[in-house]
């Protein structure tokens, strides 16, 4: 098993079909954006995944952003296969994100979860993040 961070020419149709598939344990009802699409924004988005064999079992993101309060990083979509977790996939994951934010100089990098997620949240803090006291206000469009 190794951690692999997608770059653009490593794009397959194959690949976007296995992290489709996984995506889907972790919120079956989403509908997503063409992982082609959002690999054309240069450097905006680091996905790393990891592979056995040739299975994707695990996966995590980041948006880099830049604002006037600094260069950011906002993790999203980590999830790892229903049939690999607790073997600390998640913190690998994790963990190449961090280097990556490290590697681009940013600020600091955010998440957000959800209060149920227990175990992610056990992992986030044991990385080191810490809950923010602010809230999350959501407006959604289109709908």
């Amino acid at each position: 098993m190794n951690i692999t961070t997608l770059n653009p020419t490593d794009y397959s149709p194959e690949i976007e079909a296995q992290l489709i598939q996984l995506f889907r344990q972790l919120n079956p009802d989403l509908k997503l954006n063409p992982l082609a699409k959002i690999l054309e924004k240069k450097d905006q988005l680091s996905l790393v995944y990891c592979q056995e064999g040739d299975r994707i079992i695990g996966m995590a993101s980041m948006c880099t952003y830049h604002v006037l309060s600094g260069s950011k990083g906002m993790v999203e979509d980590v999830v790892v296969d229903i049939n690999a977790r607790g073997k600390g996939l998640g913190r690998q994951l994790m963990e190449k994100l961090l280097d990556i934010a490290q590697q681009k100089g940013l600020a600091e990098v955010l998440l957000f979860t959800g209060n149920h997620r227990q175990s992610a949240i056990h992992l986030y803090t044991k990385l080191g993040f810490v809950k923010s006291e602010s809230g999350l206000y959501r407006y959604r469009l289109g709908e």
